[in-house]
């Protein structure tokens, strides 16, 4: 991560929430609670933007500069809202295609996937408030560009959200291997969603039983899972191959 994609002590990350700058998450070292960072507590909850509390050792391992016990890590991206992407999609007259990331922590797997998902013409990514690779220039590059073109949401609650689709007419379908179904064997055609997992354990529970439809990429080898950037390719493609047929 660069540099520039940090701020660092409380007054200066508090000037960055009040200037309106695109913050992926600010870190506060356990254990303070003085004055102000009550109020940059107080100041980021009223402005949405998530917060953190670190032990002291992990913000030393970020910067040895004096952060006061405070570091922000800046969006490379400014948010969207999902609402307004259905809106468009639907006012457009396409149908919307999202794609939703369940903690996806690794930046050059988040990266690849908004390459692939750009390509393919998606309307969005959806990814959890918590959880998630930072969107910092890292992606930026990993993604070759692509998140300068591909709208990016980022929601409090992945479960609400996938109520918030189906009210909008959009299928739900998580890629996991826990399903009986193919990848293949499923119509994914029409509005839809698709939903991707962690590289540790796939999609979460409270996810997958709000899905629509599970659907499993079919495994010959040994080896039980694709990276996750692969598998997203593999099921985006899918996507795109059963709307072009129709």
């Amino acid at each position: 991560m660069e540099k520039s994609d940090m701020i660092y002590g409380t007054r200066a990350v508090m000037e960055a929430i009040a200037a309106g700058k695109e913050i992926e998450k600010i870190m506060i070292q356990s254990g303070l609670s003085n004055d102000l960072i009550k109020e940059l507590i107080t100041t980021a909850r009223s402005r949405n933007v998530p917060f953190t509390f670190v032990p002291l050792e992990k913000l030393k391992r970020m910067s040895s500069k004096n952060h006061q016990g405070v570091i922000c890590l800046l969006a490379a991206v400014s948010f969207a809202s999902l609402d307004n992407l259905i809106d468009r999609a639907y006012s457009e007259g396409r149908e919307p295609f999202f794609l939703l990331l369940d903690r996806i922590t690794d930046v050059r797997n988040f990266g690849a996937i908004a390459r692939t998902a750009e390509c393919a013409g998606l309307d969005g990514i959806v990814i959890g408030e918590k959880g998630n690779a930072p969107i910092t220039s890292d992606a930026m590059k990993t993604s070759a560009g692509a998140l300068n073109h591909l709208p990016v949401c980022r929601e409090r609650d992945l479960k609400k959200t996938l109520q918030l689709l189906r009210d909008n007419g959009i299928r739900v379908v998580a890629c996991t291997e826990k399903a009986s179904k193919d990848l293949y064997e499923v119509n994914l055609t029409g509005p839809i969603a698709l939903i991707m997992g962690s590289e540790e354990d796939g999609i979460s529970d409270p996810l997958l039983r709000e899905a629509d439809e599970l659907a499993k990429i079919p495994m010959k080898g040994r080896i039980g899972s694709l990276n996750v950037s692969v598998a997203a390719g593999v099921a985006i493609y899918e996507v795109v191959r059963q709307k072009i047929k129709v």
